[in-house]
């Protein structure tokens, strides 16, 4: 079949150059069909009567302009290194030499070392939201071979330079370095396929890389479930209830304890009324009367600050996912990746990117943010709580130009969430 052609197409490119002197470098690129990763052996035949001590440089170049900039605070985009078996990024403006710099020779001389690495190198190059490139040095007996990077970024071009170091080459003799070239998208199923400790491309980052240490289960449960059933709209929604379920004793507590604010709050009221010309003694009393009812008004809180690891690994993730691109839902929601816009308009909207329509889920998750709001109590004074009713419209302005992949997540959490205050509350009231 064609698709079986396609699958054992093998085609091989050379390039030869020779040099006055005498050097023959040859590069040749073999490509496999329904792989990602190109090999490319070079061959440098000595045909002088010296010796040649030298190094091959291969260049990976990376466009980083202010709209990347602006992408990357929500997930990394720029170069990367894998060392001595640790994920390393690098901001390109930690490493831009500017004219201002050139004057300071102590901060150039800092920038340089942050742009430099040295060790075991499995891959360096140039990471996207949804794709990478990357050099690959042949492994040596299943572990990275000895070779530096270094990084340079000017004029919106980002360039990872790979150096690999040749053996000697006497008058007459020939060597070749062996590299391999990954061009392709961070995917689990396609990584796994591949040496060089390639799947750690896939890096969640923050936090210590705690983030990523739980980001990356949760994209392989999403990738389960999708395997039993094929939309990810529909897997997003069940790793979020199969979360919400791990986590449901946490908010059992959390919101037992604002169930319990919530019936001391009229005599809350009382005491900010009679003693809302002596703040002292009002914070007195109130203290006086969390101790009587046995009240912890940080007791809604803690439970959730131990789910928000969980929360931002999990947002970060679908973020960066490449499985939801192009992955349609339902409906209008072609692409889970991209915002949800019900029809589109000509015309621009404030506050929203191209294209221009009804954002749909982001209006239905910022009434589940209103709606989630109202039936929680506040602590705080009236008028933190009139604040903390804005809190829904900025969080419907924040997430109006997200992945609708993320915003479906928003919904399914908060509708879960309502769910599990309204059973508790009547559970314990």
């Amino acid at each position: 079949s064609a698709e079986t052609i396609l699958d054992q197409g093998e085609k091989t490119i050379e390039f030869s150059w020779a040099s006055p002197q005498g050097h023959v470098v040859k590069k040749i690129f073999t490509f496999k069909a329904a792989s990602y990763v190109i090999n490319c052996d070079i061959v440098i035949e000595n045909n002088t009567a010296g010796t040649l001590n030298d190094a091959i440089v291969i260049s990976i170049p990376g466009f980083y302009d202010e709209e990347v900039k602006a992408r990357s605070r929500f997930a990394f985009e720029g170069p990367v290194v894998y060392l001595n078996d640790e994920f390393k990024n690098v901001k390109p403006d930690d490493i831009e030499i500017t004219e201002k710099d050139r004057k300071k020779p102590e901060k150039v001389q800092e920038k340089l070392e942050k742009s430099s690495f040295s060790g075991h190198i499995s891959w360096a190059g140039y990471t996207e939201r949804y794709f990478m490139t990357a050099v690959m040095p042949k492994e040596e007996n299943g572990s990275a071979a000895v070779g530096s990077a270094k990084l340079s970024f000017a004029n919106d071009i980002v360039t990872t330079r790979y150096l690999h170091k040749m053996d000697r080459l006497d008058p007459g003799k020939s060597g070749v370095v062996q590299l391999r070239l990954f061009m392709g998208p961070k995917s689990q199923k396609v990584l796994r396929n591949y040496g060089n400790n390639l799947p750690e491309i896939i890096n969640f980052g923050g936090w210590f890389n705690i983030l990523d240490l739980i980001g990356k289960p949760l994209l392989t449960i999403m990738n389960l479930i999708y395997d039993v059933i094929p939309n990810y709209g529909v897997a997003i929604i069940l790793l979020t209830i199969l979360i919400k379920l791990v986590f449901w004793p946490l908010g059992t507590k959390s919101y037992k304890s604002m169930n319990q604010m919530k019936k001391v709050q009229p005599l809350m009221m009382e005491i900010r009324e009679k003693y809302k010309d002596d703040k002292q003694r009002m914070n007195q009393e109130i203290m006086g009367l969390y101790k009587t009812y046995k009240v912890n008004p940080a007791g809604g809180c803690l439970p959730l600050l131990v789910q928000m690891p969980i929360f931002f690994a999990l947002y970060r993730m679908l973020y960066q996912a490449i499985e939801l691109r192009h992955a349609p839902f339902f409906g209008w929601i072609s692409d889970l990746s991209a915002p949800d816009r019900l029809f589109e308009f000509d015309f621009s909207i404030p506050m929203m990117q191209e294209p221009y329509g009804i954002p749909v889920l982001t209006l239905l998750m910022g009434a589940s943010f209103l709606l989630q709001q109202k039936m929680t109590p506040t602590a705080g004074d009236p008028t933190q709580a009139k604040m903390m009713m804005i809190m829904p419209v900025v969080m419907t302005v924040i997430f109006i130009n997200f992945p609708s992949g993320l915003v479906l997540y928003m919904i399914a959490q908060n509708l879960l969430s309502m769910g599990q205050q309204y059973y508790t509350q009547k559970k314990f009231s």
